[in-house]
């Protein structure tokens, strides 16, 4: 594996497949299912590593984000990835960028609770797949509005490389994994996984018939009783991710809830 910092540095060789996994480092077994995918389905395998500042909001801490280069490149060398791309952001932002809105996929949840934050996102996704050119790029579907932000995004710019996205990587106990669950403290940690088994009892009681507006009250109730702040729980249309009454096939049940400071997303597909 090598690594580079700068986009120039980046070869296209012809008739080569390249699979790509955009991150923001902190890997966790998440992450490596993606690049192994990724690796396996293509003859190269380039992860980018970049912690992007314009999808920080004013009231997050962009400077504690955790940050640790050796580790990812060792975690990412041990599963096969060929480029490990980790640009400054003056190599990416070399100056007031241009920016991408992507309009009503952004406005509901993480849009409404995050100002800017999916700008943010489509402009670098945007801009590290122009830096690449993958032939596909791989995302988990644990940040499942993040998800359709890009597939409506790329759509919208008619960008000619394609998407995979993957299903969420859980621990044993249906937590889902993610950087953020390194900041939960012991006793978080062993509440944490109730909003999976919440996710869970709430499809299966709508698959059963009951109404949507019943059942994800009372998972947001029980939710609360056990000490999380709710955000959200809603049950969503995708792609759109607009609230709808009834599941379908094309639906899926949304949370973003916090323990203490950490602040956990996770989602079901019917």
């Amino acid at each position: 594996m090598i690594i580079v910092n700068k986009v120039a540095a980046i070869e296209h060789p012809a008739n080569v497949t390249t699979g790509f996994v955009p991150t923001m480092g902190a890997f966790h077994e998440g992450h490596l299912q993606l690049m192994r995918r990724a690796k396996e389905e293509n003859d190269r395998c380039v992860v980018s590593l970049f912690v992007n500042p314009t999808q920080f909001g004013k009231n997050e801490d962009f400077s504690k984000y955790p940050r640790n280069l050796e580790r990812d490149a060792e975690l990412a060398e041990s599963v096969g990835v060929d480029i490990l791309f980790a640009p400054t952001p003056e190599e990416v932002y070399p100056r007031a960028s241009s920016m991408i809105h992507v309009p009503e996929v952004t406005e509901r949840w993480e849009g409404a609770h995050r100002p800017g934050h999916f700008d943010g996102v489509a402009t670098v996704v945007c801009k590290l797949f122009n830096m690449v050119q993958p032939t596909t790029s791989y995302f988990g579907l644990k940040d499942l509005q993040q998800c359709m932000v890009v597939q409506r995004m790329s759509e919208d710019l008619n960008l000619p490389y394609a998407l995979k996205f993957e299903p969420t990587v859980r621990e044993p106990d249906g937590l889902a994994m993610s950087s953020r669950n390194a900041y939960l403290t012991e006793e978080q940690r062993a509440v944490a996984p109730m909003i999976y088994r919440q996710l869970t009892r709430c499809k299966d009681a709508l698959v059963d018939g009951s109404l949507a507006a019943t059942e994800l009250s009372a998972s947001e109730a029980a939710l609360k009783n056990a000490g999380f702040a709710v955000d959200y729980f809603e049950l969503v249309e995708l792609p759109s991710m607009q609230p709808v009454p009834v599941w379908s096939s094309n639906s899926a049940i949304i949370v973003t809830a916090r323990l203490g400071t950490t602040r956990l997303l996770d989602n079901i597909l019917f």
